[in-house]
């Protein structure tokens, strides 16, 4: 995760309301950049990631929290009147270009995927519910750019 990424989400934390709007927030934009970062064909050094994707959250929200919780969150339902703000959504497509929109329902049912196989829990219920009403991306060029029509 480069500076330019982190400056985005840090952007994206300032236009919450209010200190738990703007930790939900942060949780929200740096998990879908997480997510987003895994959509590649290269090999991942996971402990290497998640070690700069924890530090960065230390640095910026303190103690208490890491990817994992970041994730965690990400499964629950919580995170659904943050993906369905207005704000929120126009403030991460104003400052994190990088994870196109549309690709986020897609990006949060992988989470919940993963959620499901680790826990063996239910996954259905207010996130699941709210991802089966968003509208399928359209596919991207080369360049990461909604291919016409």
């Amino acid at each position: 995760m480069d500076s330019v990424v982190k400056e985005n989400i840090l952007a994206v934390t300032r236009c919450g309301h209010g200190a738990a709007e703007s930790v939900a927030w942060f949780r929200v934009a740096l998990g879908l950049h997480y997510l987003a970062a895994l959509m590649t064909p290269d090999t991942i050094d996971f402990k290497q990631v998640d070690r700069d994707f924890n530090r960065f959250i230390y640095q910026s929200i303190g103690k208490g929290h890491s990817i994992a919780s970041v994730l965690q969150f990400m499964s629950g339902a919580k995170v659904v009147s943050v993906v369905d703000s207005p704000r929120f959504k126009a403030a991460f497509a104003e400052h994190c270009p990088q994870v196109p929109g549309d690709t986020i329902a897609f990006l949060l049912s992988l989470n919940l995927g993963v959620a499901k196989n680790i826990s063996k829990v239910d996954i259905g219920g207010a996130l699941l519910d709210w991802i089966e009403r968003q509208p399928t991306p359209r596919p991207r060029d080369e360049d990461g750019a909604a291919a016409p029509q």
